[in-house]
Formats: structure tokens, C-alpha cells, sequence
């Protein structure tokens, strides 16, 4: 009995094998690798795995599972680099506990695999078609059940053309309407590879007729469009093979090849010309206030009192000079009017001018744990440096929550007057570094701390702008910087500290998230890092003025009021997300329980 059960467990190793091909492909489409376009079809050997397999909902987990343990180890293995190398964990104790953590995080991919099952069993290979909604539910239920949705599939196109060019999915759905742009196309090649060879038995009636017409012309008019290369292929392989099946049909070539050139002229010329459907929802006036960036590449260990004290003023005096040596370029640059300007006396006071103007330096998440109100030669020195620069300072603090003994993880602004202007403490924590849920937290220590959770989105002044502020972790959540633009927000900023887990693909993962952000809420986003990715992210998703990993570098940007205009994300949140949530779960209930009547009805009529 035990050997039948785990003979419907464990699936056929041909499809256990598609699983890993379909994990391998996604990992490249992933930083470092960065093969975006893999993203397109990386997950149809799944599909067609599960199909194989359906017979057996829980064959069909299984598949899910191997697929996500894969993906999710393969994508994060980076996390074993602070174990092994700060807390000398040996290396293969490092990679099981990655393993443990990918088998646990594998189950949400494994849940849409058995989904999949269910209605692939209803519905035919035409089950593929609901797999977009199923794939968007599934992340969803990652985000809520796990606190975080890393490396969900719409991230992998952080830096490919469809953010820049197709903007609007991810400022009206977010980061789930671009993983359901995804996964429409390899639904479609899905139902290419899996219908193909059920063609010839299909057209045999009058219902299999009409559904192989519907099919043929789904694949013309939507994949040829969104992927006209796969078109291109399977509609003329159709035409050389099934040709007098298809006139049956009424079909005719002509009118196929007619359309087939249609909808992939439409979509080479969106390719290549950028003119994808975009919604701009607001444009940014000329600067008003300049934000000094510094990446000062802090160690993450072996730092004293005197490492530390050396390490605060060189962060200070670099920010100084950044200034100094950048200003008449920015000014040349931003503004093209000096080079046009004659009079001496002229030059000098557009220079004078931008040299008045709001200036702020920010500082990165560090290990340096400043602790301003705790810390009286701190907060002397910091309000020195404000005072006799009129700049405002931005950094990383503990700051104690009077509630209940604890601190907050925080961002404290501190004005050119050189008193406290603004604070903001981190929301989000990163579950078992910053915080540990209760009762854990009587037993298990944080690997950073134990900080009290944030309860307000205050927002920052930057000049006449007003600024979010995410910390580290915090840019991966599209609510935090949503509901700061609701609240007025102009541009958000990032301060995040990733060098605890070294020259890895987390430096350019974590990167993409911010790239969203910026995307769906049509907001810059001033990225300061301690050793990296330090760079100005447009509201477009460019990654503009990117200084090197792991070296010592300062950046000078200006920052600008907005029209105050929100998208339709901004305004809704991840409407889309749940959505796909309503429909996977009437189409699971709607699937089984016309299955159940299919087989009473087949009993019963024995």
C-alpha cells in the first residue's frame, strides 16, 4: 500500500525532468544571467509536464515542487554567502538549510501545478488558457502566507525593453499584470506544442472543427503580436502540414498568411520602435533641490571605535566635495544653459543660484548602526556638519520605541538647521533579521536584531518635494511605496545595505525591485547603497548614472515636485492580484464540480 502511494506521488522522471528544464530556463532569465526573454516560454515544459501527468493531481505537485525547490534554489542561493562567511557556518550546512528553505518556498509553484491539473482534467489543453490567473493567485498567496513575493517572474523583465516601452501594466496591475503578460505567452505556446498532434483528430467533427478554428486564429491574432518569432514558426508549420485540413476548415492560406503579416508587422514595429501602448501619468518640472548619494563601501566586519569614527567623517567630507565637483556639470547637463551664457557676472549667478537650492545628502543602510537620539557626540557632530553646509543629512539609526523598550529601524532626516526634521521608522522587517514573530521572539534571536515594527508613512522634505523613504528590504513591497505617494510623495529613496551578502545576484535582484517601484507609482527612485547598486531610477525604469559595486563613490541628482498624479496601481493597489484570485477559485470550483456530475452521470448510466 505504501509503494501505491508513493507510485502516485512521484511522477514519470520525463516529466520530472521538463520541471528542471523549465526551472533552468527561469533562472536565467534572473540576474546575474539576465536572459529576460526567457521568461516568455521558460515555464512550458512545466505545462506541458503537467499535462503529461494529469491523471495524478498529486504526481502533478510533485512536479510543481521539484520545479520551484529548483527555481528558488538556483535564484537564491546567494543567502548561504552571510551564514558561511559571518557567522562560519560550514558550507554544506549553509546549502541544506538553503535547500529546506527552497523546498518550503517550492510549494507555491507546486500548488499551481496541481491547480493546473484540475483543469487541465475539466478542460483540455484549453486549461492553459486559465493558467495566467492560476500562476498571479499562486505568487499572491506567496506574498500573503510568506511575507514576501522575491523573484516573482515579472521581475526578471526589470531590464528588458517591456518595462521601458510597455510601462502600463505595471502602473495599472503591478508586478502581477506583468507576470500574467508572461504567462498569456506561454499559455499560448502551451497550447501550440500540447494541440499539434490532437489536430488531425479534432477536425473530425463539426464541434472540433469550430474549436481548431478558434485555436488557429487565438494563436494569429495574440501571439503574433506579443511574440511574432513563435507565430512566424507555428502558423507556417501548420500551413505546410495541415493545409487541405485547413481549407476544410474554410481557413484559407491566404487569409491566414495576410493576417499572419498583419499582426507581426504590428508587433516588429512595437519591437523596434518602442511604441508599445504606454499611459503617461504626469510629468516632472525642472529640479529644485539637489540629493548627494554616497556609497562609502563600509566593510561588514573588523570595524572598531576608530575604524568607525574615521569611516562617519570620510562619508561626510566626500558628500562636501561631491557638491562642489559636480554642480557645474549638473548644471550644464540638466539645464544647457551655461555653455550659451557670455557674461561672466551672468555665469556666476545661475551658478550662485543652483548653489543655494536645497541641498541633501543621504546615507546608506550601513553597519555602522548610528544611533542619533541615544547618542549625544552623534547628534553634535551631525548637526555641526548640517549647519555649516545648509544641507540636510539623511541616514540610518536605531531609535527607541518608548512603548515597549525596543528601537526602530529608522531613517532620521536632520535639517540645515541642524535639529531633527523628520523620521521614519522601517514598516516592513525582514522576518527573522529584524524581527521575530511572537511568541518566537521569546526563544529565537533576529540575525540583525529584534526592532519594533513601524506604524506611520511619514513622509520626508526635500527641497519643495516630499520624499518616501524604503529601507533595504522595503522596496520589494509595492503597498509601502504606493500608499507613500498617496500621501504626497514626489520621489521615493532607497536606503539599503546588501553587502552582508557579498558580490552575488542579490546586488542586481534587489536593483529590479526598486525598478518597479518606480514604474508603477510614475515616481523616481534615488537608490543610495553601501556597496551597491547606488543609481537614479527614472519613472520610465531607467537606471540612469549607476556607480560600480564595491567601490567608494558619490552621486548628484536633482529632485523635482510632481504634478501630484497617481496611477491606476497607486489609486488600487493589487486589485489585479485578487482578481485572479476570484477567478482561480470559481474556475476550481466550476471545474470539479462539473467533473463530479460528468463521472455521477457516467455511473449512473452505466
Amino acid at each position: 500500500m505504501a509503494f501505491s502511494l508513493v507510485k502516485k506521488i512521484l511522477p514519470a522522471w520525463q516529466n520530472a525532468v521538463l520541471a528542471l528544464v523549465a526551472a533552468g530556463l527561469l533562472i536565467l532569465a534572473f540576474p546575474d544571467f539576465e536572459f529576460w526573454f526567457f521568461a516568455w516560454f521558460a515555464l512550458v515544459p512545466l505545462m506541458w509536464a503537467v499535462e503529461r501527468q494529469k491523471d495524478s493531481v498529486a504526481a502533478c505537485f510533485t512536479i510543481g515542487w521539484i520545479f520551484g525547490t529548483a527555481f528558488f534554489f538556483g535564484t537564491c542561493w546567494w543567502l548561504t554567502y552571510a551564514p558561511i562567511h559571518y557567522a562560519a557556518f560550514p558550507w554544506p550546512l549553509a546549502y541544506f538549510l538553503m535547500l529546506v528553505v527552497s523546498l518550503a518556498v517550492g510549494i507555491f509553484p507546486a500548488i499551481f501545478a496541481a491547480m493546473l491539473a484540475v483543469l487541465i482534467r475539466r478542460f483540455g489543453s484549453w486549461a492553459f488558457l486559465a493558467a495566467p490567473f492560476v500562476w498571479v493567485f499562486t505568487e499572491f498567496l506567496r506574498y500573503w502566507l510568506s511575507g514576501n513575493n522575491w523573484n516573482a517572474i515579472g521581475y526578471s523583465q526589470a531590464f528588458s525593453w517591456f518595462v521601458e516601452k510597455n510601462r502600463l501594466d505595471a502602473q495599472v496591475g503591478g508586478i502581477y499584470l506583468v507576470g500574467f503578460t508572461l504567462l498569456i505567452v506561454n499559455s499560448l505556446v502551451g497550447i501550440a506544442v500540447s494541440s499539434r498532434k490532437k489536430f488531425l483528430s479534432a477536425t473530425q467533427s463539426d464541434e472540433g472543427s469550430r474549436n481548431t478554428a478558434s485555436y488557429i486564429i487565438a494563436v494569429v491574432t495574440l501571439v503574433t503580436y506579443i511574440f511574432p518569432i513563435i507565430a512566424i514558426v507555428q502558423l507556417l508549420s501548420y500551413l505546410h502540414d495541415y493545409g487541405e485540413e485547413l481549407e476544410r476548415l474554410k481557413i484559407s492560406r491566404a487569409r491566414l498568411t495576410m493576417s499572419l503579416a498583419l499582426s507581426a508587422g504590428l508587433s516588429m514595429f512595437v519591437w523596434f520602435n518602442g511604441t508599445m501602448p504606454s499611459w503617461s501619468f504626469g510629468k516632472f518640472s525642472t529640479g529644485e533641490a539637489f540629493v548627494t548619494a554616497v556609497q562609502p563601501n563600509v566593510p561588514m566586519s573588523g570595524l572598531d571605535s576608530r575604524n568607525l569614527v574615521e569611516l562617519r567623517d570620510r562619508q561626510l567630507e566626500i558628500s562636501r566635495s561631491a557638491f562642489r565637483e559636480n554642480l557645474e556639470r549638473y548644471v550644464q547637463q540638466d539645464l544647457g544653459i551655461i555653455d550659451a551664457v557670455t557674461d561672466e557676472n551672468d555665469r556666476q549667478y545661475i551658478i550662485e543660484k543652483y548653489t543655494r537650492s536645497p541641498k541633501i545628502v543621504v546615507l546608506p543602510e550601513s553597519p555602522m548602526n548610528f544611533m542619533y537620539n541615544d547618542d549625544r557626540e552623534f547628534q553634535q557632530f551631525i548637526g555641526d556638519f548640517a549647519r555649516r553646509n545648509n544641507v540636510s543629512v539623511l541616514f540610518n539609526s536605531a531609535e527607541p520605541d518608548a512603548t515597549n523598550g525596543k528601537y526602530f529601524n529608522s531613517a532620521v532626516m536632520v535639517g540645515p538647521d541642524g535639529r531633527e526634521a523628520a523620521q521614519y521608522d522601517k514598516i516592513f522587517l525582514l522576518p527573522f533579521g529584524e524581527a521575530v514573530p511572537s511568541p518566537l521572539d521569546r526563544v529565537v534571536p533576529g540575525f540583525v536584531g529584534n526592532f519594533s515594527y513601524g506604524r506611520e508613512y511619514d513622509i520626508l522634505p526635500v527641497g519643495d518635494a516630499k520624499a518616501g523613504v524604503m529601507i533595504c528590504f522595503e522596496s520589494h513591497f509595492g503597498q509601502l511605496s504606493r500608499e507613500y505617494v498617496r500621501n504626497g510623495a514626489d520621489v521615493l529613496i532607497e536606503m539599503t545595505n546588501d553587502g552582508y551578502l557579498g558580490p552575488t545576484p542579490v546586488l542586481r535582484q534587489h536593483l529590479a525591485n526598486a525598478v518597479f517601484r518606480a514604474v508603477e507609482t510614475n515616481r523616481p527612485v534615488l537608490r543610495v547603497t553601501n556597496v551597491g547598486v547606488t543609481a537614479y531610477i527614472t519613472e520610465n525604469g531607467q537606471v540612469l548614472d549607476a556607480a560600480p559595486t564595491y567601490q567608494e563613490a558619490t552621486r548628484v541628482w536633482s529632485v523635482s515636485k510632481s504634478d501630484g498624479s497617481q496611477t491606476f496601481y497607486v489609486k488600487y493597489g493589487d486589485w489585479f492580484a485578487w482578481l485572479c484570485t476570484v477567478v482561480t477559485i470559481g474556475l476550481l470550483i466550476f471545474g470539479i464540480v462539473t467533473y463530479r456530475k460528468r463521472i455521477f452521470t457516467t455511473d449512473e448510466h452505466g
